[in-house]
């Protein structure tokens, strides 16, 4: 079905460009367009994310190579440096963030088979952390940080199951990373997983009154008192598990209830974690392994500063930055619902990488990823030879 198809096209079309009509109609996105709309805009941002272009002149000069391929590529007319830089300014960011969840919804479907989290739990399990994107302050005027320094925050909610992020929410770099909390819609029986600059024990209560359940470490100056203590096995890395309430008043006031607290010795890493969660019915040691699963939102915000354009921006004002930052996160979530359709066992790094050289062929996507089509070459003599 694919044949002719150039492989942009083919990427493009796992998502679905009615659901973004609505989106645009919703903030009347294409008032008073004739050629350049918002799906050629999504289009020319989606290309450059994909064959990581470094700036809106190197993604132009690129297209500008190749018009004859426009229409087929799905682009349009009318593409140029002004338009594209016009559009990011004026167009509503909100158009592509509405979108990014309605692909977000349909991936969290059918992403159901995430390797790297393999523990038998029920309901959803969420890690919530942010990153700091530094911007230059004379540049990005309104991303306030420090008196001479500017950055931005993604404030991401990862569904670990699916390796998909359900939420991001994103602000200025001074806004302290626990106030996500207050914009988080909690979801009862789901499990939240926070480092400890989330360690708030109002907002901490909040989950827990809403019948959800969090696990994240106990800052060391926190006052408590052992209640009771349950037996571990030593052999696993478990120090101790114990029930505990909060002795200091105004703590023991925002968290009126009991705690559960976990120690754990990790030998790999050799060093000691001391967790605290509401969730009594786990075994301790799940509640360990939990914590380390903690570290594919790292992995996720790795990928996604290295791999797509969230560093480099191609605009100035905080509506064309979140606007190429909620391309960044369509891109990454059409790779996946690709991947997952097409029973694609690369990593989401090899799929970008292959795609990247690939997008102006017309080869199938499938054989694009066959074992058999495929070649691994390798020098022959791959050692560093000596100068002298």
């Amino acid at each position: 079905m694919n044949s002719g198809k150039y492989v942009f096209a083919q990427v493009a079309s796992f998502i679905d460009a009615n659901d973004f009509i609505k989106c645009v109609k919703r903030y009347n996105g294409n008032h008073r367009v004739q050629h350049f709309t918002c799906w050629h805009q999504l289009m020319c941002l989606m290309f450059g994310q994909l064959c990581n272009r470094e700036s809106l002149s190197d993604l132009i000069t690129c297209l500008n190579t190749q018009k004859s391929k426009w229409y087929h590529l799905g682009l349009g007319v009318g593409i140029s440096k002004n338009n594209l830089s016009n559009a990011n300014i004026k167009r509503d960011w909100r158009i592509f963030a509405d979108y990014a969840y309605i692909l977000i919804a349909h991936a969290r479907k059918i992403c159901v088979d995430n390797v790297d989290f393999n523990l038998d739990i029920e309901g959803n399990v969420y890690a919530v952390d942010a990153s700091t994107i530094d911007l230059c302050l004379e540049v990005f005027w309104w991303a306030k940080f420090k008196k001479h320094k500017g950055a931005i925050k993604l404030h991401t909610q990862l569904d670990l199951k699916t390796n998909i992020p359900s939420f991001i929410h994103i602000t200025d770099g001074s806004v302290h990373d626990v106030n996500y909390l207050d914009l988080m819609e909690v979801e009862a029986n789901s499990i939240y997983i926070l480092d400890r600059g989330y360690v708030d024990f109002e907002r901490l209560y909040n989950i827990h009154y809403q019948k959800a359940y969090f696990v994240t470490r106990l800052k060391t100056n926190t006052n408590y008192r052992r209640l009771y203590s349950r037996k571990t096995d030593k052999t696993t890395g478990l120090l101790c598990d114990q029930t505990i309430r909060l002795n200091n008043y105004y703590a023991h006031k925002k968290y009126p209830g009991k705690l559960r607290r976990v120690k754990y010795y990790d030998s790999e890493t050799n060093i000691t974690f001391d967790f605290v969660t509401n969730n009594f019915n786990l075994p301790a040691l799940q509640i360990a392994l939990l914590y380390k699963q903690r570290w594919q939102i790292e992995l996720f915000f790795k990928w996604i500063k290295q791999h797509l354009k969230v560093k480099s921006f191609w605009g100035y004002s905080e509506n064309a930055v979140k606007i190429q930052i909620y391309t960044a996160i369509i891109t990454y979530v059409t790779v996946a619902i690709m991947k997952q359709e097409m029973k694609i066992k690369h990593s989401n790094y090899e799929i970008l990488q292959i795609l990247s050289i690939t997008l102006l062929n017309k080869t199938p996507v499938n054989q694009l990823f066959d074992n058999n089509y495929l070649q691994s070459f390798k020098e022959l003599n791959p050692n560093q030879l000596n100068l002298f």
